[in-house]
């Protein structure tokens, strides 16, 4: 098997030997700017940082396995303080997030352990996997371009409501839920974008609980597919680590300037970028 993730800035797949002093050895300033970036936009945007990450790990030379693995464990933390904040303010349906659960949690490992599958019998398998993350990375830029400037408008006039309180509409919503949690394991984007389309269009949630139902969800499925990733061996800690130093001041950031900044057409030229940059990953 190749190499799991060089940068200049990281070494790959270095075991985390434990202790402050082990840290600081594998501590990267480039990689925490990286982090820094990310979270500085998820902040001020609130485009997910599963879509901005994962392309610029792979741009920097991970492996797309890599990249997607240490992605979600990325992602676990920072979504954990996020939910926190959520349940103290009461801004998560639980029913909702139970059904989708249901669904999505199984899916996900599901579709991480094929990402195992695939290193194991395919020998371009990661070849496989950077064409599935930029095809869902394109559709999730679309899709958020989409309820910026149209699907929001348009949700408030459908009459599907799935609300979970029949055994009938927690089937419907389990099963939509697995189909986004596959894609989500495979390759990391959908927890936030993909499941807040599936809640627009079959909840009647108002938006704070819909948001904050949306986040609650996607911690308990995101740290299931990072945990299922992490048996496999592509989740590369050291890296995570070093993103989040720079991730957790970065949105801290971005959080305090949004009320100061017309971030709106920030977030619509980066969901363009980042569809391109998925273009970019199907022709590789």
């Amino acid at each position: 098997m190749a190499d799991t993730g060089r940068t200049v800035a990281q070494p790959a797949g270095s075991p985390v030997r434990g202790g402050v002093e082990a840290f600081w050895a594998q501590f990267a300033w480039s990689t925490a700017l990286v982090g820094l970036s990310v979270g500085f936009l998820v902040g001020l945007t609130g485009v997910g940082g599963g879509v901005l990450l994962a392309p610029i790990l792979i741009f920097l030379g991970i492996q797309p396995s890599v990249a997607v693995g240490t992605d979600m464990a990325y992602g676990t933390l920072t979504k954990i303080v996020a939910t926190i904040k959520n349940v103290r303010a009461k801004r998560v349906d639980w029913r909702w997030a139970k059904a989708l659960a249901l669904g999505s949690i199984p899916a996900g490992i599901a579709g991480s352990l094929t990402v195992h599958w695939l290193r194991l019998h395919h020998a371009d398998a990661e070849h496989v996997i950077l064409r599935a993350l930029g095809g869902v990375l394109a559709f999730a830029a679309l899709v958020s371009v989409l309820s910026e400037l149209v699907l929001k408008r348009l949700a408030l006039r459908t009459t599907v409501d799935w609300t979970p309180s029949t055994w009938s509409n927690r089937a419907k919503v389990a099963v939509a839920a697995a189909l986004i949690g596959f894609v989500f394991g495979l390759t990391s984007v959908g927890s936030g974008s993909l499941f807040a389309l599936l809640l627009l269009f079959t909840s009647r949630l108002e938006a704070k609980l819909l948001v904050g139902t949306d986040i609650a969800h996607a911690t308990a499925l995101v740290a299931a597919a990072a945990v299922a990733h992490l048996e496999i061996g592509t989740v590369n800690l050291p890296l995570a680590a070093n993103l989040l130093c720079g991730s957790i001041p970065g949105v801290l950031a971005g959080t305090a300037l949004m009320p100061r900044v017309p971030s709106r057409p920030l977030k619509l030229a980066i969901c363009v970028l980042v569809a391109a940059a998925g273009v970019k990953m199907i022709a590789r």
